[in-house]
């Protein structure tokens, strides 16, 4: 089991790595910001900038947990020895960041032996630092964090995302067609992480979205969860790549078999 003590200074130590990445990024972006390279399409990009963001927090990761593990999205991928991991998307939302548009974090995430424990996201053009610890709650700056009460899915509000290869965006716009009438409306930020902490704040009654990976969902899904939000997949499973659901209680227990119905968790 993890100490209190060991979880503080996780959080410690995620907090300031976040804050620098995310100053970096806001007062370092160049005016010239182009496309350093694509992923799994070419409209899947990363900038210069998701790499030294990656670059910076690695290496406070390095001086401060020099045995820790890491897993990033630009690359960095060890292993570690001290049963701590850390899971890091240094810029999430690079098509806003890109663009120029306002909603873009930077997601940090620490597991213990398997199990996320702390979670930070900077999201440095609102001003705001969203943090939890497992079991200790979820905050925006030093104000504690509940998601809204429980409201009927026709009442809901609910974020989604889409992929960057044709086929899969095209299946989601088919499953987004089926959800839209059956909630208050839909809204698609462009970054999931901001989107899960904002379902902790009470701004959004839920989120769903398929293909996500580990770095965008570890801390927004922890920071939604100590809020009172119930996180998972498919019925039974837990959130992942195939399918991940945050949302308050009933809105949860709703929209969870309207995916499944609509096919949400394929392609």
């Amino acid at each position: 089991m993890i100490s209190e003590e060991l979880k503080a200074e996780l959080l410690d130590v995620g907090l300031e790595a976040a804050r620098r990445a995310g100053a970096l990024l806001r007062d370092g972006r160049p005016a010239d910001l182009s496309v350093a390279a694509t992923k799994s399409s070419p409209i899947d990009v990363v900038t210069e900038m998701d790499i030294a963001a990656e670059k910076l927090i690695t290496g406070i990761l390095a001086e401060r947990r020099p045995a820790d593990g890491l897993l990033g999205e630009e690359g960095a991928d060890s292993p570690g020895t001290s049963g701590v991991r850390w899971v890091i998307d240094p810029l999430d939302g690079t098509v806003n960041y890109l663009y120029g548009l306002p909603s873009w974090g930077v997601s940090i995430a620490a597991e213990y032996r398997g199990e996320t424990v702390v979670g930070v996201v900077e999201a440095p053009m609102r001003g705001e630092t969203f943090q939890a610890v497992l079991g200790g709650g979820a905050r925006l700056g030093t104000a504690r964090l509940a998601c809204r009460a429980d409201a009927p899915l026709d009442q809901a509000l609910i974020g989604t995302g889409f992929g960057y290869v044709q086929t899969r965006r095209a299946h989601q716009a088919e499953v987004a067609a089926r959800i839209i009438p059956r909630v208050r409306d839909i809204r698609r930020g462009g970054s999931a992480a901001l989107d899960l902490c904002d379902v902790a704040a009470g701004r959004l009654d839920g989120h769903y979205e398929r293909g996500l990976n580990p770095w965008d969902l570890a801390a927004g899904d922890l920071i939604a969860r100590e809020a009172g939000a119930l996180s998972g997949g498919r019925p039974g499973e837990r959130a992942s790549g195939e399918l991940a659901l945050v949302a308050t209680p009933a809105v949860f227990a709703s929209l969870q078999p309207l995916l499944e119905e609509a096919g949400a968790w394929h392609d």
